[in-house]
């Protein structure tokens, strides 16, 4: 069977027809949309916060089942981190471990065993240490920081003044950025 001749304008008209259809079915497929009524802009949505800002990563310690790093979510309290760490032992000492006290971002906790300190000597293992009100056995306890340092840390207070930051423990001698450091999130002014 043969066509009949088409006239220039009829075939201008079935041009244009099938252009129309190949734009609306491939264009949205090459833009990466599926189906014919998907649309052809992107939606740009609001970013997330990363995972990590919800997460806190905490160290503990001590007399507790599964001592090591835990994570744990935001607005958690040191007795979240205890039970995430298979809970306390029988030796450990929790009546020195203030378990509603929320916790922060690489704090370390440690859980005392029974015995290894009295009450009134330092507070709870977990609260920060005022610089200018601590005692030279109470800075001993500190990670990195012995009697001479402890001695050091107390004169440098008496000569100067109360340290109105952890910084300032920099001109003390024997204490450089890295103990800074270390002390971070243990002391504060």
């Amino acid at each position: 069977m043969e066509l009949p001749a088409l006239s220039v304008v009829q075939r201008r008209a079935i041009a244009g027809v099938v252009v129309l259809v190949l734009a609306v079915v491939l264009v949205p497929r090459l833009l990466g949309h599926r189906g014919a009524g998907a649309p052809a802009v992107a939606l740009i949505r609001p970013a997330r916060a990363p995972a990590q800002a919800q997460v806190l990563v905490v160290d503990v310690a001590g007399a507790v089942r599964l001592p090591g790093l835990h994570r744990l979510a935001r607005g958690t309290r040191i007795a979240d981190a205890v039970a995430a760490a298979g809970g306390a032992t029988a030796q450990a000492d929790l009546a020195l471990v203030n378990l509603a006290a929320p916790l922060a971002d690489g704090e370390q906790i440690v859980v005392p065993v029974r015995g290894s300190a009295a009450p009134g000597q330092g507070g709870s293992p977990t609260a920060p240490l005022d610089l200018n009100t601590a005692t030279p056995e109470q800075l001993d306890a500190l990670p990195g920081i012995g009697p001479a340092t402890a001695a050091k840390i107390v004169g440098f207070r008496q000569a100067h003044g109360p340290f109105r930051s952890v910084e300032e423990l920099d001109a003390v001698p024997g204490i450089g950025p890295a103990r800074i450091e270390q002390l971070k999130g243990l002391v504060l002014p």
